[in-house]
């Protein structure tokens, strides 16, 4: 039985891709004993364990670039989680260990490698993270989902260029059926809105001051807005026809089915899925990304013809006039389509499922 061991989290972004490379593994080696090393209270203690999958927590986090207090705990939570995943590689003697990016991954593959484990790193942005950049001397295998990143990286030997996987349990449903599921009407154009897993503040503020223009011209809108402006949200919206407002959903795959355009950020993981599913986007990357890399997301898209990029300081200028421009053009949405689904690698979850099960068992060593 192969024993595959997977560090990331923090974010949606890392998490997702790798559930979607756990769901790989197990389609082509169903027995496979596979377990997730994250953070506790994140989002990956929630949706790891509810994808089936078994979860263990290490004592970790990022460094924040603002001058914050809780950056001096840093040294001592790095020495602590190498401990920790020293124990836990130990403990469960995993057969290869994959890094799927963010503060997580770094202290578990490290480790992994030290002592000899085969190791892989995903990487979902254009820009690498600084973790992947570390650890991508010490690692087997890393896989990049734009080309762009290729030249962030020291060693170019380990470096295969994949795509970003998506989760097996995102289905592409009949538009219908999409648009029953949330209750609305089939006549009327559909606008998603969301900000990522846990929101974005400036879209929902944008968003707050030109919703009852867009009800009035017959949009209809599914709006995840994040758990910390839900109820604000939700109440300035209360009796709004034809606006579903969620806090999170589970049930993403329904609103990107049902959608005609999709108002979000520019997230490697939401790029991949926006492209999986062919949905036409106005893309806003979070302006604090990292080496602005939402940025340089969002600009493959665009370079494509896939999606329109708003910046985080036009929302509120620009975002109505963008949305009643493109949502009723329909020879620019099938365009943008077509252009979203031609950027999409289906074959990406199972390439790094293979060259994981590879590595586990000595075969690229």
């Amino acid at each position: 039985m192969v024993k595959v061991m997977i560090a990331g989290g923090g974010t949606g972004g890392h998490i997702f891709p790798g559930i979607a490379i756990a769901d790989a593994v197990k389609k082509i080696e169903p027995d496979a004993d596979i377990i997730f090393v994250g953070t506790k209270g994140k989002i990956e203690s929630r949706v790891v364990p509810k994808a089936g999958y078994k979860f263990v927590p290490i004592w970790i986090s990022g460094l924040r670039r603002s001058l914050d207090l809780r950056n001096l705990l840093f040294p001592l939570k790095l020495i602590v989680s190498l401990i920790q995943s020293f124990l836990l590689v130990k403990k469960y003697k995993p057969d290869v260990v994959v890094g799927t990016g963010g503060y997580v991954s770094g202290p578990v593959v490290f480790v992994a490698s030290l002592l000899g484990v085969p190791t892989l790193i995903q990487e979902q942005n254009s820009y690498p993270g600084i973790t992947t950049r570390f650890l991508s001397t010490f690692v087997d295998e890393v896989h990049i989902s734009f080309e762009a990143s290729r030249k962030y990286l020291k060693r170019k030997d380990n470096v295969f260029l994949t795509g970003n996987p998506v989760r097996n349990s995102l289905k592409i449903y009949p538009k219908g059926e999409a648009l029953k599921f949330f209750g609305l009407d089939e006549g009327k154009r559909t606008l998603f809105v969301f900000g990522g897993s846990t929101g974005a503040r400036s879209i929902n503020e944008a968003m707050l001051e030109i919703i009852d223009e867009l009800v009035k011209t017959g949009i209809q809108v599914i709006w995840q807005t994040g758990m910390l402006d839900f109820e604000r949200v939700k109440s300035k919206c209360e009796g709004m026809s034809g606006v579903k407002i969620f806090p999170f959903l589970d049930e993403i795959d329904y609103a990107y089915s049902a959608c005609d355009l999709v108002v979000c950020r520019a997230g490697a993981t939401t790029i991949s899925e926006i492209t999986y599913f062919g949905v036409p986007s106005i893309l806003v990357p979070y302006p604090f990304a990292a080496a602005n890399h939402q940025y340089e997301n969002a600009k493959v898209l665009f370079e494509r013809g896939a999606g329109e990029v708003l910046l985080d300081s036009e929302l509120k200028l620009r975002l109505k006039e963008k949305i009643l421009n493109l949502i009723n053009d329909n020879q620019k949405l099938d365009l943008m389509r077509e252009n979203a689904k031609s950027l999409a690698n289906l074959e990406a979850g199972n390439i790094i499922a293979k060259s994981i099960l590879k590595l586990a068992k000595g075969e690229n060593v």
